[in-house]
C-alpha cells in the first residue's frame, strides 16, 4: 500500500544523491593533491578538501535515512505521516544549511568562520567529522528533533511492527549520540572520550541498527519471505551490534592516556565487531534463497544482496586487521584506516541508502519497477562502483604497509614525506580507481533518466498507457 505522504521522501533522496556526487569530486581533487601538493592551492589547501569531502559524507547519509524514515515509517505503520509540511521544511532547512556550512568551509577561513559562528562563547569546532559550526550543529539538533517528532507521532497513531520500531530507536539514538558533539573539553583525554561517542558511536554501533531495519524492509517486501523470520533475525543481529559495539569502542582509547584495561576491552570486543556483519550476509543469502516470488526491481535486490557483502568487507575483515591494541601500535593513522573508512562506509551505510532509493524511487514514480533497461544502467553502476572502492581500499592497504615497514617497524625509519614518496603508486591507483568510481555513480544516476517500458511483477514489461 502506498501513502501519499511517502512522497515527501523525494526530494531527500534527489538531494542525498546530489551530496554524494559533490563528495565523490570532492575526494578526487583531495586524492590530487596527495599527488601534487600544489594543485589548487592556495586557493583550495587539502585540509579544507578534506573536510568538505568528509562532511559531505555525513550530511548525504543522514539526508538519505531521513528520507528512508519519511518512506518507511507510513507503509509499516498503514497510516499517512503525521506532518508532511514539517517534513518538507525540515528537508530546506537541512539543505540551505548544510549547503551554506560548506560554502563557509571553502571561502572563509576556518579561524575566522570559528569567531563568526561563535565558537569562543561554546567551543565545538576543530575535530574529524565535527568540525560544522555551532549554529550548524544546533541546526543538526533541530532537524533531528523534527524528524523524531513526525515520525515518532506517526509510529504512535499505525501499526506497530519490529522493523519501524527498530528505524525509530535507531533515529532517537542517532539524535542522541551527537550530543557529546557539543562537549570540547581542553583535556584532550576527555575530549577524545566525547569525540569517539559520537563517531564510533554512530558508525559502529547506533547506524547499524539503522541498516538492519532498513535491509529488513527491502527484504521483507522484495523476497516475501514471512516477517517473523526475518526480524528473529534482525534481533540477533542488533544484540551482537550492541555487544560488540557499545564496548568496542574501547579500541579508539588505547593510547590516548585512558586506562589500560581499555586495551584489553577495547581488543576483545571490537575483535567481535565483525561477527554482526558476517550475519547479515548470512541473512541476506537465507532471504535470497528462501524468496517466495521474483521481484521485477532486480537492481534494488542487486543493492540489497551486496550491502552485507561489502559492509562485512569493509567494516568486517578490514577493520579486524586493525583492531586488535598490538597491531594498531603499528598501523594507527597510517593508510589503513582510510582504507578500511572508505570500504566501510561504502559498504555498509552508502550501500544500503542506494538500496532504498532504489527500491523506493520507482514506487514513488508511480510505478512497481524501472525498465530493463534502466536497470542495466543501474546494475552496471553498482559493479563499477563495487569494484573501484576495493581497489581503492586495496591501493589505500598497500600504502599502509608502506608506512609500517618504513617508518613505524624499520631499523632505521625514513621521513614522513620520504615514505609518502615511495606510496605514490598506491595514490596514483587510488586516484584513477576514484575516476572509475564517479562513472559508475554516473551510470547509477543516468538510470534515473533511461526510458522504456516499466517491468511488471514477474519481470515482463508493461505498455504504455495501461
Amino acid at each position: 500500500m502506498n501513502f501519499a505522504s511517502q512522497r515527501v521522501a523525494k526530494p531527500y533522496f534527489i538531494g542525498a544523491l546530489a551530496l554524494f556526487a559533490g563528495q565523490i569530486i570532492f575526494g578526487l581533487i583531495a586524492g590530487m593533491q596527495y599527488l601534487d601538493g600544489s594543485f589548487l592551492f592556495p586557493a583550495f589547501p587539502f585540509s579544507v578538501i578534506r573536510t568538505v569531502h568528509t562532511n559531505l559524507l555525513i550530511v548525504w547519509l543522514l539526508m538519505a535515512f531521513m528520507g528512508a524514515a519519511y518512506y518507511i515509517v507510513p507503509e509499516e505503520a498503514q497510516t499517512e505521516l503525521h506532518s508532511p509540511r514539517l517534513a518538507l521544511l525540515t528537508f530546506w532547512v537541512f539543505l540551505i544549511a548544510g549547503v551554506l556550512t560548506i560554502l563557509g568551509y571553502l571561502f572563509v577561513p576556518y579561524s575566522q568562520l570559528a569567531a563568526m559562528t561563535g565558537n569562543a562563547i561554546l567551543p565545538t569546532m576543530g575535530r574529524g567529522y565535527l568540525e560544522q559550526p555551532l549554529p550548524t550543529k544546533i541546526g543538526i539538533v533541530l532537524v533531528a528533533l523534527s524528524l523524531l517528532f513526525n515520525v515518532t507521532m506517526t509510529l504512535a497513531k499505525g501499526r506497530k511492527t519490529s522493523l519501524n520500531i527498530v528505524l525509530v530507536a535507531g533515529l532517537w539514538g542517532l539524535a542522541l549520540l551527537f550530543l557529546p558533539a557539543f562537549y570540547f573539553p581542553v583535556d584532550t583525554v576527555k575530549a577524545s572520550y566525547s569525540w569517539w561517542w559520537v563517531v564510533h558511536g554512530w558508525v559502529e554501533g547506533d547506524w547499524e541498527l539503522i541498516l538492519s531495519a532498513l535491509l529488513g524492509f527491502i527484504l521483507v517486501r522484495m523476497t516475501g519471505v514471512d516477517r517473523e523470520i526475518i526480524e528473529k533475525w534482525m534481533y540477533i543481529i542488533i544484540a551482537m551490534t550492541l555487544i560488540s559495539g557499545i564496548i568496542g569502542i574501547g579500541h579508539h582509547y588505547y593510547y590516548t592516556g585512558a586506562p589500560e584495561y581499555w586495551i584489553w576491552l577495547g581488543s576483545i570486543f571490537s575483535a567481535m565487531e565483525p561477527v554482526p556483519f558476517l550475519m547479515l550476509v548470512v541473512f541476506a543469502v537465507r532471504m535470497l534463497i528462501s524468496r517466495r516470488h521474483e521481484y521485477p526491481n532486480h537492481a534494488a535486490l542487486l543493492w540489497a544482496i551486496g550491502t552485507p557483502v561489502m559492509a562485512f568487507l569493509g567494516a568486517g575483515f578490514w577493520g579486524f586487521m586493525i583492531t586488535l591494541a598490538p597491531v594498531q601500535y603499528y598501523t594507527h593513522g597510517t593508510n589503513f584506516t582510510a582504507a578500511h573508512g572508505h570500504l566501510a562506509f561504502f559498504g555498509a551505510y552508502a550501500m544500503v541508502s542506494l538500496s532504498i532509493i532504489s527500491y523506493a524511487m520507482p514506487h514513488l514514480r508511480g510505478r512497481m519497477a524501472n525498465s530493463l533497461r534502466a536497470q542495466r544502467w543501474e546494475m552496471t553502476g553498482f559493479w563499477i562502483m563495487v569494484i573501484s572502492m576495493f581497489v581503492i581500499a586495496l591501493a589505500l592497504t598497500g600504502a599502509g604497509i608502506v608506512t609500517v615497514f618504513l617508518q613505524r617497524m624499520g631499523e632505521h625509519p625514513i621521513s614522513f614525506m620520504g615514505v609518502q614518496y615511495q606510496e605514490r603508486v598506491f595514490f596514483w591507483i587510488r586516484e584513477v580507481a576514484g575516476f572509475t568510481f564517479f562513472s559508475g555513480l554516473v551510470a547509477y544516476l543516468t538510470s534515473f533518466f533511461v526510458g522504456g517500458d516499466p517491468v511488471a511483477a514477474h519481470g515482463a514489461t508493461v505498455p504504455r498507457g495501461r
